[in-house]
């Protein structure tokens, strides 16, 4: 077959072929990278979580570790900003809500405690306590915050 030259359209072809199956690879290992991050955090925010064994899955106690816990994992692993974008995009609309309100102020506390941990045990440790000294709509700029009894709901998120 040496010396079979191909028609032009039959290179030009195969080449564009070639170049659509490296978009298209690069594309699926791009939102496997992009995944992955977010699946870390959910992976080890959710086995503590369950361990924890904390009531008011949905605006109790157990809302307040999910989250103070999540954005301390991502202060300490990426920066505080990241932490704040997330909260501007998820938590809108956080001053007529008590629930988006709790949320964002939980998500500040965790991202302090994220970004002054020295290793991923203390991170964990300082939150968890941080929790067990939070109370019921709590002011405190520096106090974990969840709504009143009344209002939890059994929920995973």
């Amino acid at each position: 077959m040496a010396g079979v030259v191909l028609p032009r359209t039959m290179t030009t072809d195969v080449a564009k072929r070639d170049a659509r199956r490296r978009w298209w690879y690069r594309g699926v290992l791009a939102l496997l990278v992009c995944g992955a991050y977010p699946a870390f955090v959910m992976i080890a925010v959710y086995s503590q979580w369950f361990a924890a064994h904390l009531p008011g899955g949905r605006n109790g106690p157990a809302d307040a570790y999910r989250h103070s816990l999540a954005s301390a994992v991502v202060a300490y692993t990426l920066s505080p900003r990241c932490v704040d974008w997330v909260t501007a995009v998820m938590e809108r609309g956080g001053d007529g809500n008590p629930s988006r309100a709790m949320d964002a102020h939980n998500n500040r506390i965790g991202a302090q405690l994220g970004a002054t941990a020295s290793n991923w045990n203390d991170l964990r440790r300082e939150v968890r306590a941080a929790v067990d000294h939070g109370a019921i709509d709590a002011r405190s700029p520096d106090q974990i915050t969840w709504l009143a009894p009344a209002a939890w709901q059994d929920r995973l998120y």
